[in-house]
């Protein structure tokens, strides 16, 4: 069994106090971020069955719809009751996205679509992303979510708090230091869109690119759930994909998406 040494806040919230593949499937803005991470891995992923693995998969949402799509899926994830979950869904493992336990040119995907998020080092990313690059095999796609760095002063005026002065303090700090340690969520580090290319660059992957998953206009399907009655109507939620695909060829709007979804290909050719 693998050995995670992540921050007990971070195993605390994942074991104890969030289910996110229920946020996932039933929020609204969640379910614009599963859609549009699906849409996005869609255009990139080789052919099936290409083997995928799922690197931080969680209860293993996006294996599902990868399985059903036809791909030789595996997972893994530090938090046992991710693992017990997913393992329902396909082979799930314990294990840290810094120490992969994979042989080297394994893979023809491997997807980070959570672990950049908690790892506040820079030395800890790059681990990561290292770890990803010696599993895949070359001509390989590595794909990479991260949270926005001003997701949180979007998401915050959802809530109509941002105004107070307590708040304000607090999204300043995320904002000027790129980390959020604090209730309401857990250690998070927070990506700024060419920072995130950057570093699959500095990874040694080529064809980098970076879109907005949700797009410049998901804060208004967030805004509205939480406004009371039914929530927002899907010519809402329509609307705000339809947005993200048009702002795609924009890079000034990736700083309004709430996630980013970084791709690249490992060097050499496709074997």
């Amino acid at each position: 069994m693998a050995n995670v040494e992540l921050a007990p806040s971070v195993m605390r919230f994942y074991s104890e106090t969030v289910n996110e593949g229920t946020r996932l499937r039933h929020a609204a803005d969640g379910r614009l971020e599963l859609e549009r991470t699906k849409e996005l891995l869609r255009r990139f992923l080789p052919p099936a069955p290409a083997r995928v693995l799922d690197v931080g998969g969680g209860t293993g949402v996006h294996a599902e719809w990868l399985v059903e799509d036809g791909y030789d899926v595996a997972l893994v994830d530090p938090i046992a009751r991710h693992v017990e979950q997913a393992s329902a869904i396909c082979p799930a493992s314990l294990g840290d996205a810094r120490a992969l336990e994979a042989a080297n040119d394994t893979y023809d995907v491997v997807q980070l679509l959570g672990p950049l998020y908690h790892l506040p080092e820079a030395d800890d990313r790059r681990r990561a992303l290292a770890e990803a690059r010696r599993v895949v095999k070359p001509g390989g796609l590595i794909a990479a979510a991260a949270i926005n760095r001003y997701a949180s002063l979007f998401e915050h005026v959802t809530y109509a708090h941002l105004h107070t002065e307590r708040m304000q303090a607090s999204i300043s700090k995320i904002l000027s230091t790129a980390v959020h340690d604090g209730p309401g969520f857990t250690l998070a580090y927070f990506h700024r869109a060419e920072e995130l290319a950057d570093e699959l660059r500095e990874a040694g992957l080529a064809e980098v690119e970076v879109f907005g998953i949700e797009g410049p206009a998901w804060s208004l399907v967030k805004a509205a759930e939480q406004q009371p009655g039914e929530g927002p109507t899907e010519d809402l939620i329509a609307s705000a994909t339809a947005a993200a695909r048009m702002a795609e060829p924009y890079p000034e709007l990736l700083a309004a998406s709430s996630h980013l979804l970084a791709v690249g290909r490992a060097p050499g050719a496709a074997v």
